[in-house]
Order: C-alpha cells, then sequence, then structure tokens
C-alpha cells in the first residue's frame, strides 16, 4: 500500500482510531486496553464499519433523482464510500481528508463539491466532522449521513440482551420504516422507546431499519448497565436510523441529514425531505461525536 493508500492512526492514552482514505471511512475504534468497540466488517454479515454517506442518504425511486428538469442514477447512499479521499493532513491525534468533484462524479452528481472529513481524538473522544462545500457557481443540493456500526454486545462482559440505547430526551414520536425497495413508507408505527430507553432486540430490525425522522434528541448513550458505555452526539442532523441483521453482531446508530425517498416521491431532489442547500462558496458542518464513558 501507499502512505496515501494505508489506514490512518489517530489516538490518544484512552482511544485509538484508524481510517481508510477509501470511502474516509471510521475503520477501527479501541479503548485503552485495545478491545474493539467497532464493528470489523465481517461480509459474513455485513462488509461495512463506518462508511460515509453522500450526496445522498437511503435510497433513491428506480435509482434516479431529478434536478432542474434532468435526471440522474445514483446508488443507495451515494458514492463517496467507494471514492478514495485525498489526505490533506494527519497528525497524532488528527487527520484531514478530502474528495473533490471530478469527470465521473458530474455525470451523476452535476455540481462542484467537495468533501472534508476530519477525525480528531481528544482524551476519550472521537469527534467527525463532515464540511460539505460548494466551490460552484450554483446552489447544490446535498444530503449526509453517518454510518458507524458498533460492537453488539460491547466487549467489556455484558450479554447482548442487555444492551440499550438511552436518549438525551423523551422521543414519543412513531417511527418510520422502509418497503423492499428501500424507499420510506407513510406508515407511521408507534415508537419502540419508553421512558426513553430503547431495549435492542432482534425483533427491531426484521423490518429493516428504524428511522426516527422526528427525533428530539442530540445525543444518546450505548451499551449495558453494567459496563462503559458509548455516548453519541449529532448537533447537525435531523434524522436518526438504527439498523442491524437479526443476529448480527453490530449495531448502527446512523445520524442523518436526509433519508431514503419516500414511497411515491418524484419531486425535485430539492425538495425532497432533509435535503439541504449550499449556497455557492459555502459550506455546511455536521459533526459526530463519540465518546468513551
Amino acid at each position: 500500500m501507499t502512505a496515501q493508500n494505508a489506514w490512518l492512526t489517530v489516538g490518544s492514552s484512552l482511544l485509538t482510531a484508524r481510517i481508510d482514505p477509501l470511502g474516509a471511512q471510521l475503520s477501527m475504534l479501541r479503548d485503552s486496553s485495545g478491545r474493539d468497540l467497532l464493528w470489523d466488517g465481517d461480509p459474513a454479515f455485513w462488509s461495512g464499519r463506518a462508511p460515509v454517506l453522500f450526496p445522498i442518504v437511503g435510497a433513491l425511486a428506480r435509482g434516479v433523482y431529478r434536478v432542474s428538469g434532468k435526471t440522474y442514477a445514483l446508488p443507495r447512499h451515494g458514492f463517496a464510500r467507494h471514492r478514495r479521499f485525498e489526505v490533506l493532513s494527519a497528525s497524532a491525534d488528527s487527520v484531514l481528508l478530502r474528495l473533490k468533484a471530478d469527470d465521473e462524479t458530474l455525470a451523476v452528481y452535476p455540481f462542484q463539491f467537495g468533501l472534508r472529513m476530519r477525525f480528531a481524538i481528544v482524551g476519550a473522544s472521537l469527534t467527525v466532522t463532515a464540511s460539505v462545500e460548494n466551490e460552484g457557481d450554483v446552489p447544490m443540493p446535498a444530503s449526509f449521513g453517518y454510518h458507524p456500526a458498533f460492537r453488539w454486545p460491547l466487549p467489556f462482559g455484558a450479554a447482548r440482551a442487555l444492551h440499550d440505547i438511552v436518549f438525551d430526551l423523551e422521543e414519543p414520536a412513531p417511527i418510520r420504516r422502509i418497503d423492499a425497495d428501500g424507499l420510506v413508507t407513510p406508515v407511521r408505527h408507534p415508537t419502540p422507546i419508553h421512558a426513553r430507553h430503547l431495549v435492542l432486540d432482534d425483533g427491531l430490525f426484521r423490518d429493516d431499519a428504524v428511522i426516527l425522522d422526528a427525533i428530539q434528541s442530540q445525543g444518546l448513550t450505548y451499551g449495558s448497565d453494567t459496563g462503559p458505555r458509548l455516548r453519541l452526539r449529532f448537533p447537525d442532523t435531523p434524522y436518526l436510523g438504527l439498523w442491524s441483521k437479526p443476529g448480527a453482531p453490530f449495531i448502527c446508530i446512523e445520524p442523518w441529514h436526509g433519508m431514503a425517498d419516500p414511497v411515491g416521491f418524484e419531486g425535485d431532489f430539492t425538495k425532497k425531505p432533509g435535503v439541504f442547500i449550499v449556497p455557492p462558496g459555502g459550506r455546511r458542518e455536521l459533526a459526530m461525536q463519540v465518546t468513551l464513558t
């Protein structure tokens, strides 16, 4: 591997992370004892670890979207997770990577974008900051999402069945689901969150992801009562997805600014739920913080 392609390591005395420039993907997260907190991408269950979702989140109806009267095709979750990012800087505790528009991306997403991903560790906290930049001369619509998969169970001795998610605030709003094509259905389902707690169970994911599109919290904790927990903060993203495969040893906790097309959506991309507009020369920052508590 060349230096540009090698995984990058950042860390402190309490936490260590490794980042793959292919997709700017967080690919390892370990505590001070070397215990893995992040899923390892075993393809027997799911080959992802923590992909970056850009310029869309989720699936498009018939795999296409419309903008300014033209139609373009994109795969689920966009193209950033399959592209190699340039390493702009790397130090012991932070790295900065960048993906820029080129002929290949312009053919499917006709905007002069820049996507910078910064990973920084201070103490027991990893902060990931995405900067979506418009380097063109027209307003740029985009979505962005994080998709980290954490070990379930975490490596601290508690059984899988004892793990839960505790939200910072009450979450009474109904949840959403997706259909067989990955599109968000119009049906609202009663929330499985009670008194801020979501007990994790395989049954939650038999119908794929749990989508919170009216979330009140900007943070949560995940783990068990008998060991350290992970605290996630996501102040810049209005949606949250939770996903696993029944029986799989990971749980994805996914802050999103965007989601899959609603069933029947045929409007312009700029009108899709969760899409934000970056003005010419502007940028939009979206951060996620993971802290071992």
